[in-house]
């Protein structure tokens, strides 16, 4: 096996060879990405150097000695085995293929300056990302330079930090190796993080966090970086919260990395134009369609010319498969309710302490304890709420044990950040002053997924919720009556149905498969159709949709078709060319009238038959069809008809149903009924038509025209449920509107509707107040009677 190899040469399949960070690299090389070049000195030239000295014995004999339970034992472990390393030469022939190596390389690539970078077997994995925890080294010149880089990556697999990680994440010590990734230096003006989904929730929401020069000072959690999302659907950037940096890390003349001012012209200045985030999010998106996850991935910028450095799999609860590790209670150190602990008076609402991100959800209580230095970490008691400046890597064995963190610096792609979503520790950067306001002893509620620090325990003594049930089979005992109302849940990201499963909900009333397409697919249908990648479309779409039907099966999931717009399709790429230009794209080519046009019938054909792969070849008969924006009963009898072709006839266990958004469904409620099993009512759509108001209308908006309990919408809804129920079919509705408006919801239920599908954070509290809203019903019917 050989010693060294071009970063070109490795994909993921050589990750035994090359590690994590080398292999996600190799295949993005392979793809055309913008990737620095670069050489591995692989695990082989790993294994050689340990086998040709003392270390071969020595590492096994020392790692036995650890006592998980004695913190000094990593302590002890990890010096001895740092000095071994460093006290170990090079065996000669070793040391010149990888000199000789290094030398093609400069030669090949004009290369000045290379970062000496570790890439281990066991990082960069789904639920273990490693991050920041093993050696990096910047602005290495020279073969010597580089021979030390790669030593002394090899020894960080041995520091307290990430033997304490590895024995929280339960992977075993031995049989590991390290890869050390060789790579020309890119002299940043700007860097950062991207996460391709919410870390906290999972939504499709792109999160790109930046910073002035190298991106050390982000991951490392020293500064507060720029802060921008954009909604995954609709790549139009929904936020931006611009962050002060007075300090920036740049290379020197002589090489070196140094820290210099920021002008005082650029310090509140955006890092990024919109044009920057939106060429970084284009090559985010290729990056998760390649490798059909959320990714977290590193990226620079030198002059205007973006390079990607990290590609790996996003950890913590949004790549989690279930509820497992994220408080939503008191802490280790709050066993009780605390004697006084009073909630606040109706109506007032409680002022945090400290406003900052939140990086990793959660909420618990603890005392305060400030660590202003590494060196303090051990006065932590386990079950404290950890206040520093920023966390550094060195600070993992004392993170272990926090209940909860919080920072004056860093962002939710500081590699703190990054740990505690994967440790399910609470965690609030980026606050300024934590360590100014707080003080030890002081006991304080830490909202990790809200970003706020409060004072007291009385905030997390009241969110105590139920366990979480062990497996997604089965619905968590949240203590909620039943009700006479259906309540469903609504899934937009696959990876958390098996969460969302465990809510006492009767299966899914909305699986849009559009964000099936922006988050696995990440391409036009039409584009990939002329590649001769149908195929792929089909096993994407239906792996996402499989992934949902089976971690709710037997209860329904119910499909809904894709609505993108033309606007919203033209973004995606292989878009552009295929879409037409539209004045209003919110009532042009959407919905149905898009699958029986000629040039859009194709793409709906594999969406169908990724639907019956999901029932026929994964058996999982408990997935449902809906179709968006129905305008009448011609073009349904048209994609009837292509549901019959592809095998997809209405049945006892397969359901047809119609979104009622256009006001012709409502108006001919009981002709629509007999093409289909029931209805789902679009409240946005069905309000914006009835009252002729656009929704994304700011200003009518604000001027109160947009509201689902506008009498006329009101009266049409209560139109569809007569005529509907006439013919024996059912309505839903699914959207926010019954959680936020409890009177709509009364409105809803008196009106007869049959069921109602909720957003996974409200349905607890929806489901007791229509169960209040059913007794109190029933209670006035007797009392009429």
């Amino acid at each position: 096996m050989p010693h060294v190899v071009g970063l070109e040469e490795v994909s993921q399949a050589d990750r035994a060879l090359a590690g994590g960070k080398a292999c996600g690299l190799g295949e993005l090389v392979r793809r055309g990405l913008p990737v620095p070049p670069g050489i591995v000195v692989t695990t082989e030239a790993y294994q050689a150097f340990v086998d040709s000295s003392a270390l071969r014995e020595l590492i096994p004999s020392v790692l036995g000695r650890i006592d998980p339970s004695k913190p000094e034992s990593f302590e002890a472990a990890s010096r001895e085995l740092l000095a071994a390393f460093e006290a170990t030469d090079f065996p000669p022939a070793l040391h010149q293929e990888i000199a000789s190596a290094f030398e093609r390389y400069v030669a090949d690539h004009h290369v000045a300056f290379s970062a000496v970078r570790s890439s281990a077997t066991a990082e960069d994995l789904e639920n273990a990302s490693f991050a920041g925890l093993q050696d990096t080294y910047l602005n290495v010149a020279g073969v010597d330079a580089v021979l030390h880089g790669v030593r002394s990556c090899w020894a960080s697999l041995f520091t307290t930090r990430v033997l304490v990680y590895r024995a929280r994440q339960g992977i075993a010590h031995d049989g590991l190796r390290l890869a050390v990734l060789v790579q020309k230096m890119v002299n940043s003006t700007a860097s950062g993080v991207l996460f391709t989904r919410d870390p906290n929730t999972g939504e499709n929401r792109i999160i790109v966090e930046a910073g002035w020069g190298l991106g050390a000072p982000i991951v490392g959690g020293e500064i507060t970086p720029d802060h921008y999302v954009v909604d995954g659907a609709s790549q139009k950037i929904v936020h931006k919260q611009i962050a002060e940096q007075t300090f920036r890390l740049v290379r020197d003349p002589a090489g070196a990395s140094v820290r210099e001012d920021v002008p005082a012209a650029d310090r509140s200045r955006p890092k990024l134009s919109d044009d920057s985030i939106q060429r970084l999010v284009s090559l985010a998106r290729l990056i998760e369609s390649h490798y059909r996850r959320p990714m977290d991935v590193e990226w620079c910028i030198e002059g205007t010319l973006p390079y990607i450095v990290q590609a790996r799999p996003l950890t913590g609860p949004a790549a989690r498969p279930s509820g497992e590790g994220t408080p939503t209670a008191v802490g280790a150190a709050a066993p009780g309710p605390t004697p006084g602990a009073a909630s606040p008076p109706a109506g007032v609402e409680e002022t945090p302490l400290l406003k900052g991100l939140g990086a990793s959800p959660g909420l618990v209580a603890g005392r305060v304890r400030r660590l202003l230095r590494v060196e303090e970490t051990t006065q932590l008691q386990p079950g404290e709420v950890l206040v520093s400046p920023m966390t550094t890597p060195d600070m993992v064995p004392a993170m272990s044990r926090a209940a909860a963190i919080v920072t004056d610096e860093g962002g939710m792609t500081c590699h703190a950040a990054i740990v505690s979503r994967e440790l399910g520790i609470p965690c609030v950067v980026g606050t300024r002053t934590a360590t100014r306001v707080l003080s030890d002893g002081q006991e304080v509620s830490v909202d990790g997924k809200m970003g706020t620090v409060y004072a007291g325990r009385a905030r997390a003594e009241r969110a105590r919720l139920p366990a979480a049930a062990p497996t997604g089979g089965a619905t968590a005992d949240f203590g909620v009556p039943v009700t006479a109302t259906k309540i469903y849940v609504n899934v937009s990201v696959p990876e958390k149905a098996v969460e969302y499963a465990q809510l006492p909900v009767q299966g899914v009333g909305l699986l849009r498969i559009e964000f099936i397409f922006t988050a696995h697919v990440r391409e036009h249908p039409l584009s990939l159709i002329r590649q001769g990648r149908s195929g792929e479309l089909v096993d994407r779409l239906a792996d996402g949709i499989g992934q949902v039907c089976r971690a709710f099966f037997p209860r329904p999931v119910i499909v809904r078709t894709s609505d993108f717009k033309t606007n919203e399709y033209s973004g995606m790429p292989g878009g552009a060319g295929v879409e037409p230009s539209e004045e209003n794209p919110m009532i042009g080519w959407r919905g149905c009238s898009r699958y029986i046009s000629p040039e859009f019938r194709p793409a709906f054909l594999l969406e169908l038959d990724a639907i019956r792969k999901v029932r026929t070849e994964m058996g999982l008969r408990n997935a449902h069809l809906m179709l968006p924006f129905v305008r009448n009963t011609w073009e349904l009898e048209q994609v009837e008809e292509m549901l019959r072709e592809k095998g997809l006839r209405r049945s006892r266990d397969f359901k047809l149903y119609l979104m009622s958004e256009v006001p012709s469904t409502v108006l001919l409620a009981r002709d629509f009924s007999k093409h289909c099993d029931g209805f789902s009512i679009g409240s946005n759509d069905l309000t914006q038509l009835v009252l002729g108001a656009d929704r994304d209308s700011e200003t009518l908006g604000r001027m109160g025209y947009f509201d689902e309990r506008d009498p006329a919408v009101e009266r049409a809804i209560e139109l569809l449920i007569e005529g509907a129920h006439a013919e024996g079919r059912t309505v839903g509705i699914c959207g926010q509107g019954p959680s936020v408006y409890p009177e709509f919801a009364e409105f809803l239920v008196r009106a007869g509707i049959d069921s109602i599908s909720l957003n996974a954070d409200t349905v607890v509290t929806t489901t007791r107040t229509i169960a209040a809203l059913e007794q109190r019903m029933k209670l006035d019917g007797l009392r009429k009677g």
